[in-house]
């Protein structure tokens, strides 16, 4: 059984940090509003990290054919996928894109479109913890 605590604290206190709409970042002071931004990354980017690594055990765990397999993130996605832990694995290469463009990149519009879609990637996490929590047992 794997212990989904940390899966949930990263998934819930990026659900807080994005309690915060749009128009009421953009009317916070500039810099404010770039903590902010720069908080809700560094969540979803631990979230996201968590995410795949959960996944990454339980597929282990769980699925005989993985035997030392999925190698890459996609292919986890993909097995996750038909294993019936995500809907669809194409989201998930997204998200796995934009925590891909945060180590690398850091401007403001690149942090406004990851924050966004950060936005996206929450509901997502959270079924994916739903998931887990029921095939857990």
């Amino acid at each position: 059984m794997l212990d989904l605590t940390s899966l949930k604290q990263a998934v819930d206190a990026l659900n807080r940090s994005l309690d915060i709409s749009v128009s009421e970042l953009e009317a916070l002071d500039p810099k404010i509003a770039e903590a902010v931004r720069a908080g809700v990354i560094q969540q979803f980017e631990v979230a996201y990290e968590l995410c795949w690594k959960f996944v990454q055990r339980w597929v282990r765990t769980n699925d005989a054919e993985a035997s030392g397999q999925p190698r890459t993130r996609k292919e986890l996605f993909r097995t996750a996928a038909r294993l019936g832990l995500v809907s669809d694995p194409a989201p998930w290469f997204e998200f796995g894109d934009a925590r891909n463009l945060t180590t690398h990149t850091y401007n403001n519009l690149q942090a406004e479109l990851t924050c966004e879609i950060a936005r996206r990637f929450l509901p997502h996490a959270v079924a994916l913890v739903k998931a887990l929590e029921s095939r857990s047992d």
